[in-house]
């Protein structure tokens, strides 16, 4: 089955050897997204505003596949302080609706440029 490369200027250009986003049939895998504003490449400041964008970038990603969050089926979240994971359940709150999609919390211990949070996910268009 052929797989359709999805990139959009509305999230950060990839820091490094991967897609935002891959397509295969009517399955989209969401690359992980930080909280890097996708103007300036520069990370925002604070745990609220990079949670926030995280879920900005995911979901200008999941727009260019053609889709949106609601299609998104499974999201993995990688946080450095599990302490912030309410804020990622008030954040999902808004962005996304019941039906959830599947999710897992990851505890990790550093992330790419110093990021606090990171999310990728699957999506089922």
């Amino acid at each position: 089955m052929a797989k359709t490369i999805i990139s959009t200027s509305k999230a950060p250009a990839a820091i490094g050897t991967y897609s935002q986003a891959v397509k295969v049939g009517d399955t989209v895998y969401l690359s992980g997204q930080i909280g890097l504003d996708p103007s300036s490449m520069q990370l925002v400041e604070g745990i609220d505003a990079q949670i926030e964008r995280v879920f900005e970038n995911l979901k200008a990603v999941a727009e260019a596949a053609g889709g949106s969050l609601s299609d998104v089926v499974k999201l993995n979240v990688f946080l450095i302080d599990l302490g912030n994971f309410a804020k990622v359940n008030e954040a999902m709150a808004r962005y996304f609706s019941e039906p959830f999609p599947a999710r897992a919390a990851i505890g990790v211990a550093a992330l790419p440029r110093g990021a606090l949070v990171e999310a990728d996910g699957v999506m089922a268009l």
